[in-house]
């Protein structure tokens, strides 16, 4: 489909849920993505791109911020606590606190690094026993613990199941943002993000209907 008309279709979806244009932030999803994809939707102005691994962020961004300057990058994968300091070196903001190990380490990383990193927490709207994040009735005990390290999360990230209706979830994502005073909502993909932002997402992660389908054998 390409970045143009993920563009309008967002504006589009920003219209008709009578929210102001630009309130919503495109992250373009590029992990697993040839560099020259990457680098045409950086020559056609893209800014703001997400990824799932840190070690692959390392291998191509250093290097495409020195060709085009200013780019936000976010961490959208599961982060393993162990490269908590690489990522508060190398993101913008993290989508995907979720624990409160990592949520140590990002503390103790960024108080030695001066340089903290926007936060979201991820949320397990779906109660799902295989997927990554805090359970809705835990998410406000989990702040508090957060921010008496200093951490300050911005807003709250989730992954619907892909059985269910989306917009329950997102519906659900937005409740909880509002009830701890969060502002900030990570949520939709490229199915569903117009829903998302139906529903009051703020930021949606986009990256097959930008770039096209993923070749993993590259990568293996």
């Amino acid at each position: 489909m390409g970045l143009e008309q993920i563009t309008a279709r967002i504006r589009a979806a920003e219209a008709a849920a009578g929210r102001p244009e630009g309130s919503v932030t495109l992250i373009a999803v590029s992990k697993v993505q040839p560099d020259e994809r990457v680098a045409s939707a950086l020559a056609a102005g893209q800014r703001v791109f997400g990824e799932n691994y840190v070690q692959e962020a390392q291998s191509k961004w250093p290097a495409f911020r020195e060709r085009f300057g200013d780019v936000k990058l976010h961490m959208i994968g599961p982060l393993q606590s162990n490269k908590a300091k690489a990522a508060i070196g190398l993101f913008d903001v993290i989508h995907t606190l979720d624990r409160m190990s990592l949520a140590r380490k990002l503390a103790n990383a960024s108080e030695a690094g001066g340089r903290v990193p926007d936060l979201f927490v991820q949320v397990n709207t779906g109660d799902e026993p295989q997927k990554a994040g805090i359970l809705p009735d835990e998410l406000g005990g989990f702040l508090e613990q957060v921010r008496a390290l200093g951490l300050t999360p911005g807003g709250l990230m989730c992954i619907p199941p892909e059985s269910e209706d989306p917009r329950r979830h997102f519906r659900m994502l937005r409740k909880l943002a509002e009830a701890e005073g969060l502002r900030q909502l990570s949520m939709g993909m490229s199915a569903d993000f117009e829903d998302a932002i139906a529903e009051g997402a703020t930021h949606v992660r986009v990256g097959s209907a930008i770039f096209g389908a993923r070749d993993y054998s590259e990568k293996s």
